[in-house]
């Protein structure tokens, strides 16, 4: 961090802080200014500040600045399992906890930093910080994903997803009693209330289709193996949650309960919603032949799955 004190002059009384400090930082925009604002990073005489306040003459201002990241991934020794790899894709099974590629609060530990570790000739598409990512899965949700190596791969892959040609299936637990065979059509947007969150009450929004395909139930929750035909930001989450059953775990939309069946007590050592994606099917970009991989339940959602089977069952 440079901390920077600044001395509000007689010139700038009544001028809001986030123009005030744009006025006076170097290389700061307004939006880099109100982020540091909302981050707690400005402080107006010993307080925390808002964006729209006035400021007045004679009050001092601390900004504490980060210092600049690096904006191209650098290669990191982190733990990535490879499921299938050659000379055009790679298949990797991620790890929950992990973000797929670096944006805001994540510049280090993601999965393009391990897949610049280990694979050497990837795609240059994406941008430098997205190189040869087709698809993403949310930081909480662990399983399959490919990524391109090269531009010709990516092109291929990219038109496979746009045009639907990729299958994927999840496992999710989720809270009550869902029948396989459901199907759930509802276009899903930004949240018009929440910017964090995807919604179906979106004012624009775009065409998202989740189908059950099986589902075990087992008390107070059902597993539930769920396709999806299209491949939209929080999709599976926010139609599951929006038939009033979501993920279990799931704290963005509605999966934490305070309270709950003894036989369901298991899901309290979630630490992350339920959701795994576990089958994925597409043409191999270079001779078209199919491919299809499948990943386990890992083993912090197996062991709760089991639990609650066995408490089903007695």
């Amino acid at each position: 961090m440079s901390v920077q004190t600044i001395t509000v002059p007689d010139d700038s009384e009544d001028i809001r802080l986030d123009v005030f400090l744009v006025s006076v930082l170097a290389r700061q925009s307004r939006s880099q200014v109100q982020r540091l604002i909302k981050g707690g990073q400005v402080k107006v005489a010993g307080r925390s500040a808002k964006a729209n306040q006035g400021v007045k003459a004679g009050q001092i201002v601390v900004v504490d600045i980060p210092e600049p990241i690096d904006p191209t991934p650098q290669p990191e020794a982190l733990p990535l399992p490879i499921v299938y790899q050659d000379r055009d894709v790679v298949v990797v099974d991620k790890p929950a906890g992990m973000v797929v590629h670096p944006a805001g609060g994540h510049a280090s530990g993601t999965l393009v930093n391990a897949l610049l570790h280990h694979v050497d000739d990837l795609s240059g598409m994406g941008g430098e910080r997205r190189p040869g990512i087709v698809h993403r899965l949310d930081r909480g949700t662990s399983g399959l994903m490919v990524v391109a190596k090269h531009d010709a791969a990516h092109e291929q892959l990219a038109r496979q997803f746009r045009d639907r040609e990729v299958g994927k299936e999840y496992i999710a637990l989720v809270w009550g009693v869902v029948q396989a065979g459901r199907r759930i059509n509802e276009p899903i947007g930004r949240d018009p209330l929440d910017r964090k969150k995807m919604s179906a009450r979106a004012r624009r929004s775009r065409e998202a289709v989740t189908r059950i395909v099986s589902a075990e139930h087992l008390g107070a929750v059902t597993l539930a193996h769920v396709a999806i035909h299209t491949g939209r930001t929080h999709q599976i989450r926010v139609h599951l949650s929006g038939i009033g059953h979501p993920i279990v775990g799931d704290a963005l939309y509605g999966g934490l309960h305070r309270r709950m069946p003894g036989d369901a007590r298991a899901v309290t050592r979630l630490d992350r919603p339920f959701l795994h994606a576990a089958k994925l099917m597409f043409k191999h970009p270079a001779d078209q032949r199919p491919l299809a991989f499948t990943s386990e339940l890992p083993a912090d959602l197996q062991s709760v799955l089991d639990e609650l089977r066995d408490k089903y069952t007695m």
